[in-house]
């Protein structure tokens, strides 16, 4: 059995083969046509996603303001943290703005994976936690511009 590629996904690049393959191997490939839901806010985290193509907007919803884009996924990133620690609750909702392919992986079994093989475990949580902290990064750039001139305090 050939396990799909994670070469192109960036907060991976950093692992060695052997860490893609065994994180390859709890993934399948999805697709979700545009303006179809990957997850809705408040929903069970039990999966992320490693983008191939198109395009996944990140939102919430503002009182008065209706659905906010916070961030966009492209290809190679990763999609979905909230799994990551309890209550593994979406923080947020996530549709696709484009037609989208991804490897959807199985956060329970990651979890289970890398808490047999700590030092597997760790490099994969560094990994993610640098992605994560780019995310974030960006998500807070976006929340300044759209709150740029406004009254907000």
């Amino acid at each position: 059995m050939t396990t799909p590629p994670l070469d192109g996904i960036r907060a991976l690049a950093g692992l060695d083969r052997e860490a893609r393959d065994r994180i390859a191997a709890l993934a399948h490939p999805v697709r979700f046509a545009a303006g179809e839901h990957v997850f809705h806010e408040g929903g069970e985290a039990r999966s992320c996603w490693l983008l191939q193509e198109g395009r996944v907007d990140l939102y919430t919803v503002v009182p008065g303001r209706g659905q906010v884009t916070l961030d966009t996924f492209v290809e190679g990133d990763v999609l979905g943290w909230s799994w990551l620690t309890p209550p593994h609750r979406w923080h947020y909702g996530a549709v696709a703005a484009a037609a989208t392919s991804a490897l959807e992986v199985d956060a329970a079994a990651l979890q289970a994976l890398s808490e047999a093989d700590a030092e597997f475990g760790y490099t994969v949580m560094r990994a993610l936690f640098g992605a994560l902290l780019e995310r974030l990064q960006a998500t807070r750039a976006r929340l300044l511009d759209l709150y740029a001139g406004s009254d907000v305090r």
